[in-house]
């Protein structure tokens, strides 16, 4: 583990909720799709289940999405709006079976600000020990995702939407093309 387990957890599911949306996609299209990313994504605390929290989680995407874009003072003005309007306090806390790591809203405070929080506090990790260049967006030319690099190597290229198998079937089937010549 690169990063504490919340870092890694944040950073994970803030990349999943920018890649809910991009030109032909609306991966939340409804409540219902909304419950599903919560549990998938292991969210706790309150969850209003309503048309409202909706609209405002897919409101926080776009600005999400310029972190994987700017540059490190752009980064921290966005982490530090996101903190100050959120009026974030970090604390530690220890819940569900999971071991002490940070809070900085209360979990009864509206799903949106907990991830708008949760991404904040995990991209503060990232600006802090200079791994801003973890933040890529995925090399496969059809694709615009962003994904979060927590490989040792720093070596991840393709997000999770099956980009690197579509590239490996492209080269293989070139090498293949190539070998008839």
């Amino acid at each position: 583990m690169l990063f504490a387990h919340d870092t890694e957890s944040a950073l994970t599911a803030t990349a999943a909720l920018v890649n809910t949306v991009g030109p032909d996609l609306e991966g939340l299209p409804d409540v219902a799709a909304l419950d599903e990313f919560f549990t998938a994504h292991s969210w706790t605390g309150r969850h209003e289940h309503t048309e409202a929290e909706l609209s405002s989680v897919r409101a926080l995407r776009p600005r999400l999405r310029r972190l994987w874009h700017a540059e490190t003072d752009e980064v921290v003005a966005i982490v530090n709006g996101l903190l100050r309007e959120s009026s974030a306090l970090p604390q530690l806390i220890r819940h569900d079976d999971q071991p002490y790591h940070l809070h900085a809203v209360p979990r009864d405070a509206p799903l949106a600000t907990r991830m708008a929080v949760e991404a904040a506090m995990a991209l503060a990790d990232l600006v802090r020990s200079g791994e801003l260049s973890r933040l890529r967006i995925c090399d496969h030319p059809d694709c615009d995702n962003v994904l979060v690099d927590l490989s040792k190597n720093r070596s991840r290229r393709f997000c999770d939407a099956g980009c690197g198998n579509r590239a490996a079937v492209t080269a293989y089937r070139a090498r293949k093309a190539a070998g008839r010549s």
